[in-house]
């Protein structure tokens, strides 16, 4: 299932386990407010994980944290010193290796305590050493090779390359791999009005999320955004002067949220402070995770299923504590 769909299947009672390889999965969902206590009535939450985050204070059940090394600390298998491989934003993957003493001698790779679950739990029903893949690192990626040959062929050598090798993306090359031959863009079905959540409300503005410089997927590292000159607050919504007119706002009120829904959930994010910036009429932006309780959880992309984090409709229901009608 992909995240949605885990989701919907977690808020309906039919899953009853979660496994979560590294992340801060209940913070970086949507519908966070409908979101945590399903992930509370689960059975068994076990978290992989390098630093403690939210994912792990809002647990099942049952609850195992399972400290693991990081990719900047050595990690020393049966057969020597291990390398992983990385992909960058541009698409080349790259090899890596951890320069730091580990953080405690009893912490396991995840590689390492992935093949230990498998091999506890698979048994016979497995046909893969899970020993050998533990102890050598490079015999994973030798199957992968042979796996993906068009793409991963002589991964061990390639990935220590200066620069790293290109993951096989036909585009970067110009190889258009249509009917046409072309590149072909597709029209989407409607412009302007969202079938999913429309604005009805005069009122109404268009909320997206987005980061900050200092932050890497949930993981902030500063309260200050350099990108949009934002300094020890996170907790801000951008708002171009027009609307702040329109709305009757100054620099700095603090306003409340309230998502655009007919779902009969009540979705609010208070404390909210207006930024002046050059942004489209009718659109404002706020940060992520920080508005995800904003976005419900079935306002999505209509094939791919990723959340519709771009266009939330909201209105401004509180103005510095003050209620006020949308």
């Amino acid at each position: 299932m992909n995240i949605v769909e885990t989701f919907e299947a977690m808020l309906d009672g039919k899953v009853s386990a979660v496994i979560n390889l590294g992340g801060n999965l209940v913070r970086s969902v949507p519908d966070r407010m409908r979101i945590e206590p399903a992930w509370r009535n689960l059975k068994l939450t076990v978290n992989i994980a390098t630093k403690l985050n939210r994912s792990h204070l809002v647990h099942g059940e049952k609850s195992y944290i399972l400290p693991c090394l990081s990719r900047i600390e050595i990690d020393t298998q049966a057969s020597g010193p291990q390398a992983v491989s990385m992909e960058d934003s541009t698409g080349c993957i790259h090899g890596s290796r951890g320069v730091a003493e580990p953080a405690s001698q009893d912490a396991r790779s995840e590689p390492h305590i992935v093949a230990e679950l498998a091999k506890h739990t698979l048994g016979a029903r497995t046909t893969v050493d899970w020993d050998s893949w533990r102890n050598d690192y490079a015999l994973v990626r030798d199957e992968i090779a042979k796996t993906y040959p068009d793409t991963f062929h002589d991964f061990n050598e390639r990935m220590w390359r200066p620069g790293g090798f290109p993951r096989n993306l036909p585009a970067r090359e110009r190889k258009w791999q249509t009917k046409s031959g072309k590149a072909e863009f597709a029209v989407p079905e409607t412009l302007g009005e969202d079938p999913d959540l429309p604005e009805r409300e005069p009122q109404s503005l268009r909320l997206m999320t987005l980061r900050s410089d200092s932050q890497f997927n949930t993981t902030i590292y500063s309260l200050d955004d350099r990108f949009r000159g934002i300094k020890g607050d996170r907790m801000v919504i951008f708002m171009c002067e027009a609307d702040m007119t329109r709305h009757g706002l100054q620099k700095n009120d603090r306003i409340m949220l309230r998502t655009i829904a007919d779902d009969g959930f009540e979705r609010r994010v208070a404390g909210l402070r207006i930024q002046p910036y050059d942004i489209p009429q009718g659109c404002i932006a706020g940060y992520y995770p920080e508005c995800n309780p904003l976005l419900p959880l079935w306002h999505y992309a209509k094939e791919s299923k990723v959340p519709g984090a771009k266009s939330i409709p909201v209105h401004i229901v509180e103005v510095n504590g003050t209620p006020r009608e949308p």
